[in-house]
């Protein structure tokens, strides 16, 4: 199975469990080792490691190896070595603070901002007025 099909597999299990801000790009020029990184965020502990076992799952069912899995004891960051395709599952202060994407040279993701609760009340505080 090619790199390309595991990618599309791997993605397509994460997305199944609500995987959040999925990332996959070709590192194939930087190492000799894998050819694909997939990178995803799960919100808790026991979502990351859903995640990842689903994954290993469809991946075994479709035909496919998982070599290892690494880090399920904590759940907060779990590797999926897929062979030509390692998969990344993190918590998102887990994902910020190792910047993966950036080590590896991945386009950057648009950063999402979100308005602090207190000014949004006093907007919409004036806006009564």
């Amino acid at each position: 199975m090619g790199p390309e099909k595991i990618s599309k597999i791997a993605v397509a299990a994460l997305e199944d469990i609500k995987g959040r801000d999925i990332v996959a790009f070709n590192v194939k020029k930087m190492t000799a080792l894998f050819d694909k990184v997939i990178i995803a965020s799960g919100d808790s502990n026991r979502q990351v490691r859903a995640l990842a076992n689903n994954v290993c799952e469809e991946m075994k069912k479709a035909g496919g190896r998982v070599y290892s899995t690494e880090g399920e004891q904590t759940g907060e960051w779990v590797l999926v070595d897929l062979g030509a395709v390692v998969v990344h599952v993190m918590q998102p202060a887990i994902r910020q603070y190792y910047n993966l994407e950036e080590i590896w040279g991945a386009p950057p993701r648009p950063r999402k901002t979100v308005a602090r609760k207190s000014a949004v009340r006093k907007s919409a505080g004036r806006a009564a007025v």
